[in-house]
């Protein structure tokens, strides 16, 4: 399929059809957005942290490199803003309304999952101490030995959400999607050999990783969170992308399925439309088909016994 057939889909003639279709999904998205704003709520599981534990959880406390309000500019925005350039140079309402949906999906669906474990697990991150104290005198249950902690409440709540990063999770999800929509548009691997177009599709994946070392240097996370928050984010950007966009090395991998699907029915239709002539067959040329050589309607008396059944079809009135 050539891509020169784009341009008559816009948000003002497809629009409105594209979001209706997909009512149920954006609804499903709003609920996934409730889910994980649920989840932030709610208390993490407190796991018991003794004494001899706290080794690995005397890191400093600072600020964060890579600021909560930054993640979704970095998550969300950036890939949009390629997604919405890529709308005005082709003009193809199909792309930007699934790439935008499967952008989203990403990231909130890693959320919910990324949350969701955070609650559960409950592990303690690197600063838990200072957290849990934040004048230095530290105090343990005599009987459990567990941690009393006495900072406060909502930084120790934090402060139990270590696995795994949402930070990392988030932009892998949203730059992963980013990558994956790159490789499709500009042909990343339409076996010419252009090495070149490999670092375009790696950036967004360079740019997620620093975001994830720079949790580890900020004594927020283990490398343990990082890692699986990355691997959480790029597996479900991979699943999302693929289900609105064909695989980027195939040949029709720079469009949606949905994109292909419309001119499929689009082309069937016309197809349908276009009527085939009747047969029309004048008499003498019916009687040169039908009739055997040498053979006329005046060589014999008897009109009936001589014209074929067709020739008699047609002097009654009968449609051939």
């Amino acid at each position: 399929m050539q891509e020169n057939q784009t341009g008559g889909h816009t948000i003002k003639s497809h629009g409105a059809k594209v979001a209706r279709i997909h009512m149920h999904d954006w609804l499903i998205l709003i609920l996934l957005i409730v889910i994980d704003v649920i989840l932030n709520l709610i208390e993490p599981f407190h796991r018991f942290v003794g004494e001899e534990m706290m080794i690995d959880l005397k890191y400093p406390m600072k600020d964060n490199t890579v600021p909560v309000w930054a993640v979704p500019i970095i998550a969300i925005l950036l890939p949009f803003a390629a997604i919405l350039a890529n709308y005005f140079y082709r003009r193809n309402v199909y792309d930007l309304h699934h790439a935008t949906l499967g952008l989203l999906y990403s990231v909130l669906i890693t959320g919910v999952i990324t949350d969701a474990i955070k609650d559960a697990v409950g592990r303690p991150r690197p600063n838990f101490f200072w957290r849990c104290f934040p004048n230095g005198a530290a105090l343990f249950d005599p009987l459990t030995k567990n941690v009393i902690c006495h900072g406060d409440k909502g930084v120790i709540k934090e402060g139990h959400k270590s696995f795994p990063s949402g930070h990392t999770s988030w932009c892998f999800a949203g730059l992963s999607f980013l990558s994956w929509y790159l490789s499709g548009k500009i042909r990343a691997f339409d076996r010419k050999g252009h090495i070149a177009k490999l670092a375009i599709v790696l950036l967004p994946l360079l740019m997620a990783a620093l975001v994830g070392v720079s949790r580890v240097d900020d004594y927020w996370h283990h490398w343990q969170d990082v890692f699986v928050g990355g691997l959480i984010g790029m597996t479900v950007a991979s699943f999302c992308y693929l289900q609105c966009f064909p695989f980027p090395h195939v040949k029709d991998g720079w469009a949606p399925h949905a994109y292909f699907q419309v001119l499929a029915e689009g082309n069937h239709v016309q197809s349908s439309t276009t009527r085939i002539p009747s047969l029309r067959l004048r008499q003498p040329e019916i009687e040169t088909t039908y009739m055997q050589p040498g053979f006329s309607r005046e060589s014999t008396g008897n009109d009936s016994h001589s014209t074929s059944p067709i020739f008699d079809a047609m002097e009654n009135g009968k449609r051939f």
